[in-house]
């Protein structure tokens, strides 16, 4: 049977028509169908709550009036919130998140040393320095003992992070180093004539598409990188030369080459100050901030797991029910060039 009214829609309004009908005939089903087929093996996180709760205070160890914050350094470094395959907020991003916590011990007289507890490849450039700031200027408001404690990786710029610590103790099992600054782009100029996809870009001067990966950086293009790169990884040197003052200029040198260190390298370099468990970190803590006693406390949203130390500072929000677990924030922030403090396995 001919639907008139289909093709009397489709004169006066092709492009509309066309996406209605599709999204009905194919897109919604298809949708439907891939939600059932991956509900009983895989995840999609879907935000079924309201707006994220504040944080919350829980004790996870110790006793006494005066307390040790622990606050979680985990994942990459960034600013942006993780999202779920819906687009849906589900966590603030960790500079968020560790602002928001500072913000709250500030105003809470008994807290006298923040552990930080480390488990990083590193991030962004500037999501490393702002938090690496952040922790400086709670230390000058609140005249609070700070101590990094490294987990399984602080590289590149969770080393950055970790060097606000008075005092930086590393898991016997820990990777550090990784000092240094990387930015990739990629040249998929090759694959894109192959399969037949031209760029017709069109552009307001003959750099602003630098980072395209529809071409090869040209010499002067590349100098122009190289010159951004130095100029950041002279900003991790300088941050290393003022917090780690036992290091002489040679021996930066040596140590800013991008390569990774066990802790115990780490340690004979002057890189750390101490080799430990988390347990050792708390009594390192309560020796800097000179505590015979303190609790231990941990800030979490409500509903969160929270119940030792070891147990993780983020947990996504309240009220998710994950179906895939595909996080496309992180997929298509790998699409852009960024400059990064990390290190990349």
């Amino acid at each position: 049977m001919i639907n008139l009214k289909f093709y009397k829609q489709m004169l006066l309004n092709p492009f509309q028509t066309f996406f209605n009908y599709t999204q009905k005939k194919f897109i919604i089903p298809l949708f439907l169908s891939c939600s059932f087929f991956f509900a009983g093996c895989a995840m999609i996180t879907i935000q079924i709550g309201g707006k994220i709760s504040p944080y919350e205070e829980k004790t996870i160890s110790g006793k006494g009036e005066d307390k040790i914050l622990l606050i979680d350094i985990s994942g990459v470094i960034t600013s942006k919130s993780r999202s779920d395959v819906t687009g849906i907020k589900k966590e603030p991003g960790m500079v968020e998140r560790v602002k928001e916590q500072l913000n709250k011990a500030g105003k809470d007289k008994k807290i006298r040393a923040i552990i930080l507890r480390v488990n990083t490849p590193g991030g962004t450039v500037t999501a490393s320095d702002i938090i690496y700031h952040e922790l400086l200027e709670c230390k000058k408001k609140k005249d609070v003992k700070i101590i990094a404690a490294m987990m399984d990786l602080s590289t590149s710029g969770g080393y950055y992070i970790s060097m606000s610590a008075d005092k930086i103790i590393a898991h016997p099992t820990t990777i550090t180093g990784s000092v240094g600054v990387l930015a990739l782009k990629l040249n998929m100029k090759g694959l894109f004539e192959k399969i037949g996809i031209e760029d017709e870009t069109v552009k307001s001067g003959g750099k602003k598409d630098i980072t395209s990966p529809f071409r090869p950086f040209s010499e002067e293009e590349k100098k122009i990188f190289q010159e951004i790169i130095d100029s950041l990884f002279q900003n991790f040197v300088d941050v290393l030369k003022s917090r780690r003052k036992e290091l002489s200029t040679e021996e930066i040198q040596k140590i800013a080459d991008g390569r990774i260190y066990t802790a115990q390298q780490a340690l004979k370099l002057k890189m750390i100050d101490k080799i430990g468990y988390l347990e050792d970190a708390i009594e390192l803590a309560k020796k800097e901030a000179g505590l015979k006693e303190a609790k231990v406390i941990t800030y979490h949203r409500p509903h969160q797991y929270k119940e030792n130390i070891y147990s993780s500072n983020y947990q996504g929000a309240p009220h998710t029910v994950n179906i895939l677990n595909i996080d496309m924030n992180s997929f298509t922030d790998r699409m852009g060039t960024k400059f990064m403090y990390i290190w990349m396995p």
